[in-house]
């Protein structure tokens, strides 16, 4: 299996935005050609915010529809308590972060 990423909220946001940093667009293109990950929170995070038009969030739906959704399970909870314990993070970054860390997810700009 090649190299598995899970996409945060603001990365989401910026592809379904067109707000890519020319800097960035080579890299995120790449891990877009393999599956798209994202966190329950990411998908809820991406539908919850108010859409300028139908299109933009037809668009969103479809791109959250597309890609792999991960559900919370109780390593994954357990990790996101532990990771607030410990940073004292919001909720949603431990749930993402601890998400990425269950599965084995690698951060494509490391």
């Amino acid at each position: 299996m090649g190299e598995r990423y899970l996409i945060d909220s603001n990365i989401a946001i910026y592809i379904l935005n067109g707000n890519i940093p020319e800097n960035a667009k080579g890299r995120i293109a790449e891990f877009l050609k393999s599956e798209c990950n994202l966190s329950i929170i990411t998908k809820i995070e991406v539908l919850g915010w108010q859409f300028p038009n139908l299109d933009s969030q037809t668009e969103a739906e479809a791109f959250i529809n597309a890609s792999n959704v991960i559900g919370l399970t109780p390593e994954i909870a357990n990790l996101t308590i532990n990771l607030r314990r410990k940073y004292k993070i919001k909720l949603p970054d431990a749930v993402i972060a601890a998400t990425a860390l269950s599965l084995r997810f690698i951060n494509p700009f490391m």
